[in-house]
């Protein structure tokens, strides 16, 4: 009797051992899930690669672009037209972002006389031609929707073939190619062709 009473109480002390060192994994289960939520929660914002370096959610278009190796162009150009401040506002805004390429497809001499003083003005508009007041993301570009610029032209969007397309006031298409770059204060949508009003 003794001998089954001593089996029995060896055997609850095997379950209670058993549940002790499960109780230990579910928690450490339950910690690793929430931080994986955490992770999840963090990557929906998306932190997109752009030019070699991350554009983070939190911060705003320029303190992003001048991070970019591929928009060294742009970010001189926007601090010779004085937008600087502006970019770095509340917003949220748009920018159709081109890169170092496509500043490279005007014609050549073009970005050198457009950073000269005396062609702030011009510089300017075709700066603010690039932004969009309020925040569209890809999917908020529809084919044939029509976007007012700072400027005060519009920018026209086509879709074709699961590319997002911006069309100029002169009918110059610039692809997105990068879509959807997160900003505190708006988003950069990246293109390859520089707009022109």
């Amino acid at each position: 009797m003794s001998k089954s009473l001593a089996l029995l109480s060896a055997a609850a002390l095997g379950c209670l051992a058993a549940t002790t060192t499960l109780a230990p994994a579910n928690a450490a289960e339950k910690s690793e899930m929430s931080s994986q939520k955490t992770v999840s929660e963090m990557s929906s914002q998306k932190t997109v690669m752009v030019g070699g370096s991350p554009m983070y959610p939190s911060k705003n278009i320029i303190q992003n672009a001048v991070n970019s190796k591929d928009h060294t162009t742009l970010v001189a150009a926007v601090k010779q037209a004085g937008l600087v401040d502006t970019l770095e506002g509340k917003g949220p805004f748009t920018v159709f972002a081109p890169t170092n390429e496509a500043f490279k497809k005007l014609p050549a001499g073009t970005v050198d006389n457009l950073l000269k003083p005396e062609n702030k003005a011009e510089l300017k508009k075709i700066l603010t031609y690039h932004v969009v007041a309020g925040k569209y993301e890809e999917s908020e570009l529809t084919d044939g929707k029509k976007l007012k610029t700072v400027e005060g032209e519009d920018l026209t969007v086509k879709r074709s073939g699961g590319k997002v397309m911006i069309v100029d006031a002169k009918g110059g298409t610039a692809d997105v190619t990068i879509p959807n770059v997160n900003q505190s204060n708006g988003v950069i949508q990246v293109i390859n062709t520089v707009l022109m009003p």
